[in-house]
């Protein structure tokens, strides 16, 4: 059948499925933009809450009453008061609570020194829905409240990170303002320090993404049948060089991986050094996880045999949107603990309202104040990533040859 003959089918008065879709994208965007302004003004920048004196003493590691004798230090600094009695904290003067308690010691602020590498997380899963953005910036959040110096990089054309940490992608992310920007393959590329942007979590960088990063899905497979030669370095190392310009600058490096596994993917693996990859406790995302180990390694070993760098401090597994209650996950956490022992992390991340309510307007649970929502649904999910969190900080700092904490 000819084309024209083709179109002949389409009942008359209907439009092209492209030209439906593309008109949905924009009516859409613009009333998400609406929903922004009306949630965040354009006067007005995403800010951080502050925090009580009970979690600035748990966040440092010190008790109440000597969290209040350090806000009467002249030396020290100063919080705010709000209600009558009470001192609020910014996380700005936790961290500066934390360098003007370390006092010559290295207890209080976990900066890396010496021959301890940068720390760069690659978070992935080749299945949707699993978590794991939800997981990677939570990690990168928490990191950051620890005082560590941290860089969210967003890799997924997605950029759900992004918008949780206040950037619509369509609007406030233009050309070359992603991680392709620093690892394109033409003249237009620039310094990766020219695409940070700092948030309102002090300590944290974030790399935005948008759908500009699909490029690098298309020109890799263009330059490699090519065989150009840019003068530098070959597709699976350009996010590693990339990170390594940027490296002094921070502690730990969270990479939110693009749910399928390409070219972006398989450079952030190399990068990383180190993996989590998330589970959902469904045999249908078991059975797809599968696929997804399989596939990559027979990639990645190609990579590796080419020069590729796979040699990581650690990988674990991590069980996310667990129902304590459901009879079947529990099975397949029992199952998937059988066969990796060690490799799945212990604690996991429970499915809670608190998060998905949280989310609404585009907060994570350590963003969210507690009284916003109830307190035992909040509790129960600040108990669970602080516990997931806490592994792997644990984790980051065995990497280093620290003893944890």
């Amino acid at each position: 059948m000819n084309t024209n003959a083709a179109a002949n089918l389409r009942p008359s008065g209907t439009q092209a499925f492209d030209q439906t879709i593309w008109e949905d994208s924009q009516a859409l965007g613009s009333q998400l933009q609406v929903l922004r302004e009306r949630l965040f003004p354009p006067e007005a920048k995403k800010e951080l809450r502050t925090f009580s004196t009970a979690e600035a003493a748990k966040l440092l590691g010190l008790t109440e009453s000597y969290i209040r004798s350090l806000a009467t230090d002249e030396d020290g600094p100063i919080p705010e008061k709000s209600a009558p009695g009470r001192r609020r904290y910014t996380l700005n003067q936790i961290h500066a609570l934390r360098h003007h308690l370390t006092k010559g010691k290295t207890s209080y602020v976990p900066w890396r020194k010496g021959d301890e590498h940068l720390q760069v997380i690659a978070v992935t899963n080749f299945k949707g829905g699993s978590g794991k953005t939800t997981t990677a910036t939570h990690l990168a959040q928490y990191l950051a409240l620890r005082g560590f110096r941290v860089l969210a990089v967003d890799l997924d054309p997605q950029a759900s990170m992004s918008a949780l940490f206040g950037y619509q992608p369509e609007f406030d992310v233009d050309e070359n303002q992603t991680l392709y920007g620093a690892i394109r393959y033409d003249s237009d590329r620039r310094p990766l320090a020219e695409i940070v942007r700092q948030t309102y979590f002090a300590g944290l960088d974030l790399v935005p993404g948008n759908l500009e990063l699909h490029e690098f899905e298309h020109d890799t497979p263009r330059v490699l049948a090519s065989g150009e030669k840019d003068g530098d370095s070959l597709f699976f190392m350009r996010v590693a060089s990339a990170l390594h310009s940027v490296a002094d600058n921070y502690d730990v490096v969270v990479i939110d991986c693009p749910p399928q596994l390409g070219f972006l993917t398989m450079s952030a693996l190399c990068a990383a050094t180190a993996v989590l990859i998330t589970v959902h406790p469904q045999m249908l995302d078991v059975a797809s996880m599968n696929q997804f180990l399989a596939m990559t390694s027979q990639l990645l070993s190609v990579v590796r045999d080419n020069g590729g760098n796979l040699d990581y401090d650690w990988m674990r597994y991590l069980v996310t949107r667990h129902e304590p209650n459901d009879g079947p996950q529990n099975q397949i956490v029992a199952f998937l603990r059988s066969l990796f022992g060690e490799r799945v992390l212990t604690p996991m991340m429970v499915k809670s309202t608190a998060i998905s309510d949280a989310g609404l307007s585009k907060q994570t649970v350590y963003e969210a104040p507690r009284e916003s929502m109830h307190r035992q649904t909040y509790d129960r999910a600040i108990e669970s990533m602080d516990a997931v969190n806490c592994d792997i900080e644990k984790l980051v700092l065995q990497a280093w040859g620290r003893a944890p904490k």
